[in-house]
């Protein structure tokens, strides 16, 4: 009989875990404590399960550990990740960069996954509850669990972050990896929107538009991210505010204050911002300023704008002093707001934090502390930014685990 793995956590590095432990011919037993594996795999990509990116550079992940993420992709990178789906039998599509299924379905993915499981004999524990921190007993990793005593030769931890709890995520494999004395950098919400001050974001909320994002905290810029920001009755949301939401988060449990300044056109520079205003308004003189901008912003967002500008909407333009350009310049090109709060684990993809990376060895996820323990996934601190960056990484630390817990080595 081969060595006998048992994964907690049912994800999508769980999985991946477990598919490659059985392929070295290890007895794999998943426990999940939800009804089903992979939940949180049906939300990705909108539903279409953004699977990797091949676009893969060291900025697209974040880590107290700058250079773990990339040891790990270069032992199982974009290309092993490809041969992995096909093994499984997903076709799939190209679409600037950005893979998906063919199918465009993140459904069609868990049904492969879970059908190569069941083919490989996995043994799956859904409803599995945890009753005692895992223990050594010899050599072997003991699990106490609602199902009875867990017997393996590795363990592996994939039990995700704190991110989106609705899918599985509550946070509990923070403790198990402590009780191996693993440290925890504490988790916060990433990926997620930022809460704002300001009475303007009622009137705003609805707007959709394209603008550069930049987080401030007093004279550092902490972040910067450019594509379609949404506006809400509380704040900013949409892919450049998740992209940049980690460093607020981070500053904002420093207790340092956060300042989100929004470019609306930042396709132009602040001087040919106030030259194409002042040409409009020579253009255009017969307008009311209160439709100076129409087909150039959102209707409500320059409502807001000229008003910040001090500018009348009933005035006419013909009228306006050119000064009143330069200011409106100004709005249009760094709208400023407080960043009080990020949103809850609730509303997060993924989370920042996690267990400390020095203590896991990049080449196989096994832990430096206890031969034959493994962590892999979200659990770990790394973050990746939007477009299969954090897919990619449960692949990656997924598989890896798997090999080296199944007894295998892995060659490119």
């Amino acid at each position: 009989m081969g060595r006998q793995v048992i994964i907690i956590g049912g994800g999508a590095s769980g999985m991946a875990a477990a598919i490659m432990a059985a392929r070295q011919g290890a007895e794999v037993t998943i426990l999940e404590h939800m009804d089903r594996v992979g939940k949180k795999i049906l939300s990705t990509g909108n539903g279409k399960c953004n699977l990797t990116n091949l676009f893969l550079e060291k900025d697209c992940y974040h880590c107290s550990q700058p250079g773990f993420p990339m040891d790990v992709l270069e032992c199982f990178g974009v290309k092993d990740a490809l041969d992995f789906f096909e093994g499984l039998g997903i076709v799939t599509k190209n679409k600037n960069g950005y893979i998906y299924p063919n199918s465009e379905q993140a459904s069609a993915v868990l049904d492969l996954l879970r059908l190569e499981l069941s083919h490989l004999q996995v043994k799956i524990m859904t409803g599995c509850q945890i009753l005692k921190q895992p223990c050594r007993k010899g050599r072997r990793f003991l699990i106490q669990s609602n199902y009875g005593d867990v017997l393996g030769d590795a363990l592996i931890l994939a039990t995700g972050s704190k991110a989106a709890p609705v899918t599985g995520s509550d946070g509990s494999g923070y403790c198990l990896a402590e009780s191996f004395g693993h440290r925890v950098i504490t988790p916060l919400p990433a990926l997620v929107q930022l809460r704002c001050a300001g009475k303007h974001f009622k009137q705003l909320s609805g707007v959709r538009c394209e603008a550069a994002v930049a987080l401030v905290s007093g004279k550092k810029t902490l972040a910067r991210s450019m594509g379609e920001v949404q506006l809400t009755d509380y704040g900013i949301s949409g892919i450049p505010t998740f992209q940049v939401s980690r460093f607020a988060s981070v500053a904002l449990a420093r207790k340092q204050a956060v300042r989100a300044i929004l470019d609306f056109l930042p396709a132009k520079s602040k001087m040919e911002t106030e030259r194409f205003l002042t040409e409009r308004a020579m253009q255009m003189p017969y307008l009311k300023t209160g439709d100076f901008l129409v087909g150039v912003l959102h209707k409500k967002l320059s409502a807001v704008l000229l008003k910040l500008s001090g500018i009348p909407a009933e005035q006419m333009v013909a009228k306006t002093p050119k000064s009143a350009w330069s200011r409106l310049a100004d709005q249009i090109k760094s709208f400023e707001a407080e960043v009080t709060a990020t949103n809850s684990f609730e509303q997060a993809q993924v989370c920042c934090g996690g267990v400390d990376t020095r203590d896991v060895m990049p080449e196989t996820l096994e832990s430096r502390l206890v031969p034959g323990l493994y962590l892999t996934g979200e659990l770990l601190d790394v973050d990746g930014i939007c477009g299969g960056y954090n897919l990619q990484w449960a692949w990656s630390s997924g598989c890896l685990a798997g090999i080296y817990a199944g007894g295998g080595c892995f060659v490119h």
